[in-house]
C-alpha cells in the first residue's frame, strides 16, 4: 500500500493539505450543496474539472517511469487513467453539446504548473508531488462521481432518489 510505505512515513500526508491545482474551481461539498445547482452549471462544472486534469495525467504517465522502485503496473495504471479521463472528457462534450444550445465552452479549466515538482532530483520530493497529485486526482474523482450521481438522479428519475 502506498499510503503505508510512503505517505506516513516521510509525512506526505500532513503536507498534503490543499494545494490542489483545481482548488480555484469553486465545487459543492456535498451532494446536498451539488443538488442545489443548475444541470448545465454542474455539467460545465464536471467539465472544467476533467479538462484541468488533461495534463496533469499526461505528465504522470510519462514520468511515473523515473520512478526507481516502481513496478510496472504503476506505469500501466497511470496510462489508462489518462486513457479514462479523455474517454469522459469527451462524453461529458457530447452531453453538455446536446444540453446547451450553442458552443460548449473550452476556457472553463485551471491550468496545472506542477511538472517541476515531478521532475525533482531529490527522490522523496518527486514522491510527495507524485502523492499530493494522486491525492487531488482521488479527491476530484470523488467530486464527478458524485455530480454524476447527482446529475442521473435529477435527470433519470426525476429526483426520486
Amino acid at each position: 500500500n502506498y499510503e503505508e510505505r510512503y505517505a506516513q512515513g516521510r509525512g506526505f500526508i500532513a503536507k498534503a493539505v490543499n494545494s490542489c491545482h483545481t482548488a480555484s474551481l469553486t465545487t459543492p461539498e456535498d451532494k446536498e450543496q451539488a443538488q442545489q445547482i443548475h444541470h448545465e452549471d454542474l455539467l460545465n462544472l464536471i467539465l472544467g474539472v476533467l479538462r484541468s486534469w488533461n495534463d496533469p495525467l499526461v505528465h504522470l504517465a510519462s514520468e511515473v517511469q523515473r520512478i526507481k522502485e516502481a513496478p510496472e503496473t504503476i506505469l500501466w495504471k497511470a496510462v489508462e487513467i489518462e486513457e479514462q479521463n479523455k474517454r469522459l472528457l469527451e462524453g461529458m462534450e457530447k452531453i453538455v453539446g446536446r444540453v446547451q444550445s450553442g458552443e460548449v465552452e473550452n476556457e472553463i479549466y485551471t491550468p496545472w504548473d506542477g511538472l517541476p515538482s515531478l521532475q525533482l532530483a531529490d527522490e522523496d520530493s518527486r514522491l510527495f508531488a507524485f502523492y499530493n497529485l494522486l491525492h487531488c486526482l482521488r479527491r476530484d474523482s470523488h467530486k464527478i462521481d458524485n455530480y454524476l450521481k447527482v446529475l442521473k438522479c435529477r435527470l433519470i428519475h426525476d429526483n426520486n432518489c
